[in-house]
């Protein structure tokens, strides 16, 4: 027994004007939408100079340094400084009690008179030949060690003045009047704070790459939204064995006196310094192993962008060096890339420079 097969109608679809207008609607907004042109916000290429950093952690010291001390055992009788007080070279800091000894000047000084003259005496009579020269010889002999004899408490007594032996600012002065002092022990510090020395080390690896009169730049905690600038004076001669690195001395200059010995500095040498084109580095757009910019270009009225390759170098607190493909000037694509494409056409909202920002120019926009 058959069964009646049953056939299928198509019925053929006749869309509704509300669904007709619909997607009109819908395909037009897509076409409009595609062809608008995206907000962009530009900055410029720049020409600066850069420089390969080599960071590295130093310690001060003064240009020149010393504490002075006795080399005598002596009450203290004279002090002529302040706490922190410029002072110059050659000028009296302490003085200890020297009585005996200007005692034993005077007496030996007296001594030498009474010997010039014996030896004046003994000359004139030799002239006239009542006396014996070998007299004469005796008495000049006798005078010389008496000059002898004043030089060295001279000498002796040098030790009881402590004088400052370059200009510099002492330190706290831990003594006073009438105490008595020992061979070594400490009076004062010195310090030539004009010019600052600065110790550090860097893998031997950098070692060719250094040279007396590099610049370099230094920060430290205390001062920390200041930047002082310097230059290598000396490289060391050897390499440590152990460590592999060779130490560097720098020089600061210190005209201010902010800088004390002991602090601790986070040094940037700058290396291979050279005038480059520097760009932010959210203006790169990265493909694999190539780097593209958008660039705008304005033309009649109009604003439209154009992609370039471009070969990058060193990166360095959000900007990139730009090695080849852009020049000075040439204005880039720096917000708004995500809907930029290559020969587009634009809306420039501003351009970014250190004076405008971003968010500025976003808020102005609005």
């Amino acid at each position: 027994m058959h069964l009646p097969s049953r056939r299928r109608l198509f019925l053929p679809f006749t869309p509704t004007p509300l669904a007709l207008l619909f997607s009109l609607a819908l395909l037009f907004s897509n076409v409009t939408f595609a062809q608008s042109a995206p907000p962009v916000i530009g900055t410029r290429a720049v020409m600066t100079t850069w420089s390969d950093p080599l960071e590295a952690l130093g310690t001060l010291s003064a240009e020149e340094s010393v504490t002075l001390s006795a080399t005598v055992t002596e009450i203290v009788g004279e002090i002529n400084f302040h706490d922190g007080e410029q002072v110059e070279e050659g000028q009296l800091l302490i003085r200890l009690e020297d009585a005996e000894e200007q005692a034993q000047l005077r007496a030996s000084q007296a001594l030498r008179e009474e010997r010039r003259n014996a030896s004046d005496r003994a000359s004139q009579l030799q002239e006239r030949n009542l006396a014996a020269r070998a007299d004469v010889e005796d008495n000049r002999s006798r005078l010389r060690q008496a000059d002898a004899d004043i030089q060295a408490i001279e000498a002796r007594l040098a030790n009881y003045q402590i004088e400052a032996p370059f200009s510099g600012r002492v330190g706290f002065r831990n003594i006073s009047v009438g105490a008595l002092v020992t061979p070594g022990m400490d009076l004062v510090t010195l310090d030539k704070l004009d010019v600052m020395k600065l110790d550090f080390s860097v893998p031997e690896v950098f070692l060719g790459r250094l040279m007396p009169g590099l610049m370099l730049n230094a920060t430290t905690a205390a001062f920390p939204d200041d930047i002082f600038s310097g230059e290598i004076a000396t490289i060391g001669t050897r390499v440590d064995p152990v460590t592999r690195s060779v130490n560097v001395r720098a020089e600061f200059d210190n005209a201010d006196g902010r800088l004390r010995p002991g602090m601790l500095m986070e040094v940037i040498v700058q290396q291979h310094v050279r005038d480059t084109i520097v760009i932010p580095e959210a203006a790169i757009e990265p493909s694999g192993d190539r780097h593209f910019v958008m660039l705008i270009q304005q033309r009649d009225g109009t604003t439209r962008l154009a992609q370039r390759e471009v070969k990058i170098g060193e990166r360095r607190n959000g900007e990139v060096e730009i090695l080849e493909g852009l020049a000075a000037d040439d204005l880039i694509v720096f917000h708004g890339l995500q809907l930029a494409r290559d020969e587009q056409e634009a809306r420039l909202i501003g351009i970014a420079d250190d004076e405008t920002g971003i968010r500025a120019l976003l808020e102005a926009d609005r």
